[in-house]
């Protein structure tokens, strides 16, 4: 019986070491909104749309102490459409993120797919933390051609006195060519009391499904935030251009990007304008966007939201979904709980 007691005994300090040791954490974000959608001209549709304000997800992170201040961290985040049930990320099972790596005094180094440093800097400074305001949001080159993350990553960061910094690279991984495919991605911040201040930048090779080099595509962003206390202010500057695969310029851009946020009681409005500036051949892919919005908060973890953002194209411009020249729009009224 005290062999047996002793037993359990040493068992419990080993599960109490590893308990202090290691830490994981399961969450999650469940959000759903009722979505009017129309194109002019076009169609119409009133619909649910999963994951406005914030994609809906469940995920799973953990770290471990490895002793003499470095230490290990992972992340595996499933994307889900809670209108259907069905899996995000074209059906990925960890769509979202997936990613394993180490932290010390150096920094940190994460492999796996994650999001792109140039997405990271525009989210931390667009007044709707590039949410809530429907499908609009591709407007801005960030999203275009890149998407929001990378596969293939290895990404490192490190924080200093308010500066924080990103390095990335997304191996290709097509036989016989360390170029096709690849991706380059960098970012510098501050934040710092009352201001924040990005600088990124994204180039990536373009490649077709079979891997075939179709040339080139890149996006200086600058952007920043001043909060003035009783409102905040948003600005954002992105140049972007295409290269075919001989080199040649096959596309030229501009966006711009002015914003408001203010809190209101229990909750926060905000306001923005984007415009998409086309610089190449006739100019006639031109578009503005405009978006209002605000978020109620019910508790710490859950709230309500409401936007109604529009795209007005020109010419040959086709943001939204909408027909060449046409306009898109977007009213939603949603909820959004975190666990």
């Amino acid at each position: 019986m005290k062999k047996s007691l002793l037993a359990l005994a040493v068992l419990g300090a080993f599960a109490g070491v590893a308990s202090a040791q290691s830490n994981i954490t399961i969450y999650g974000v469940a959000d759903v909104a009722i979505e009017r959608f129309k194109t002019d001209p076009g169609a119409s549709a009133t619909r649910l749309s999963s994951g406005v304000q914030s994609g809906s997800r469940i995920g799973f992170k953990g770290t471990e102490d490895l002793g003499g201040g470095l230490s290990a961290s992972f992340t595996l985040e499933n994307g889900y459409d809670i209108s259907t049930g069905a899996a995000a990320q074209g059906g990925l099972l960890f769509g979202r993120q997936a990613w394993v790596g180490l932290n010390g005094g150096f920094g940190s180094v994460k492999l796996g797919r994650q999001y792109t440093p140039i997405f990271g800097a525009l989210d931390s400074i667009d007044p709707f933390g590039t949410g809530i305001t429907g499908d609009g949001s591709g407007i801005i080159a960030v999203f275009r051609p890149y998407g929001v993350r990378m596969n293939n990553t290895i990404n490192y960061s490190a924080s200093f006195a308010g500066i924080n910094g990103q390095l990335a690279y997304g191996l290709g991984e097509v036989a016989g060519s360390s170029s096709i495919g690849r991706q380059l991605g960098a970012s510098l911040g501050y934040n710092n009391g009352p201001i924040t201040g990005v600088f990124a930048y994204h180039d990536q090779n373009t490649a077709t499904a079979a891997g075939v080099d179709t040339g080139n595509a890149r996006t200086f962003l600058l952007g920043g935030a001043f909060n003035f206390g009783v409102a905040a202010v948003h600005a954002a500057y992105a140049d972007n251009r295409d290269e075919g695969a001989t080199g040649i310029r096959t596309g030229r851009s501009r966006d711009y990007m002015l914003g408001a946020s203010a809190p209101i009681g229990a909750g926060s409005i905000m306001a923005a304008y984007v415009r998409h500036d086309d610089r190449f051949g006739a100019g006639a892919a031109d578009a503005d966007y405009w978006q209002v919005g605000y978020s109620h908060s019910l508790s710490k973890r859950t709230n309500l939201y409401t936007s109604y953002s529009i795209i007005k194209n020109d010419g040959a411009a086709t943001f939204g979904g909408a027909a060449a020249g046409g306009d898109a729009s977007w009213l939603n009224v949603g909820i959004r709980h975190r666990f």
